[in-house]
């Protein structure tokens, strides 16, 4: 048996990156998976490789940061499979790299929206279901960025702090109906998102390219970056009956990088 065998799990931001790579190990760990996501080419192609690989799941296309699409994810995960039990609230956009005073209101609002407003609307409209079902986990994808912050990039430091606060305190308040709450905190994960926050760094700063990756790298003892498959296999776990009593929690994946 899967890992995961008997789950139905909603993952959000699973057209691309961490959250495809997500929705197909927990499909492969025995998983029926929602994946969503705002680009239907992209969700479906998600959903067709599962399907190749002999997983089930269902592809929605909605926007998380708003209220009818985190209902409509949701809606969907129920009229599929019967009910949802699991929750990875991975959608989110990192939004510009720039100076606070450089930094709109726009900026600020959409990248808060896509990364922590999305996370609370899910998490509202499937808590109901998990309480329906008699068990539950949500995991947070946040960010070391909400741990230790980084420079320039106020917006998305600030709503992955969100995430986490709102991981500690959904924790203390759902653990009476069965349902455990943790977030996991990547450092640098290789990938598309990664090397645009290299080279905003970069041309803010203004340094070379491959200087700042060679600084993101050198951060980790291992003197590596992590990977979408190291997110993916924690979050897998943190779903798992094997973390049934691991709740409230925040884990570093950093490659050996100090968490503060």
């Amino acid at each position: 048996m899967g890992l995961l065998t008997d789950r139905v799990a909603i993952v959000t931001g699973a057209s691309r990156g961490i959250g495809r790579v997500m929705s197909q190990l927990f499909a492969k760990e025995g998983a029926k998976v929602i994946c969503a996501a705002r680009s239907a080419a992209l969700v479906n192609e998600s959903v067709t490789l599962i399907k190749d690989a002999g997983g089930q799941a269902v592809a929605v296309t909605a926007d998380a940061s708003t209220e009818a699409g985190a209902r409509a994810i949701v809606d969907a995960g129920v009229k599929a499979f019967g009910r949802v039990d699991t929750l990875v609230n991975n959608a989110g956009d990192g939004g510009p790299t720039t100076p606070i005073q450089d930094y709109t209101v726009d900026d600020w609002f959409y990248t808060v929206n896509s990364c922590l407003t999305s996370a609370y609307l899910c998490a509202r409209f499937a808590v109901p279901a998990m309480i329906a079902a008699g068990r539950g986990s949500i995991v947070n994808i946040a960010s070391m960025a909400g741990r230790r912050g980084l420079a320039y990039r106020v917006g998305y430091c600030s709503a992955k702090a969100g995430q986490i606060g709102m991981t500690y305190g959904l924790a203390l308040e759902l653990g009476r109906h069965n349902i455990t709450v943790n977030a996991i905190a990547p450092g640098a994960v290789a990938g598309d998102r990664i090397d645009r926050v290299i080279k905003g760094q970069a041309d803010v700063r203004g340094v070379d390219v491959e200087k700042m990756r060679q600084s993101f790298v050198e951060r980790s003892p291992l003197r590596r970056m992590s990977t979408a498959e190291d997110i993916a296999s924690l979050a897998a776990f943190l779903c798992s009956d094997h973390a049934r009593n691991i709740s409230g929690q925040c884990i570093p994946v950093t490659a050996g990088e100090p968490a503060s």
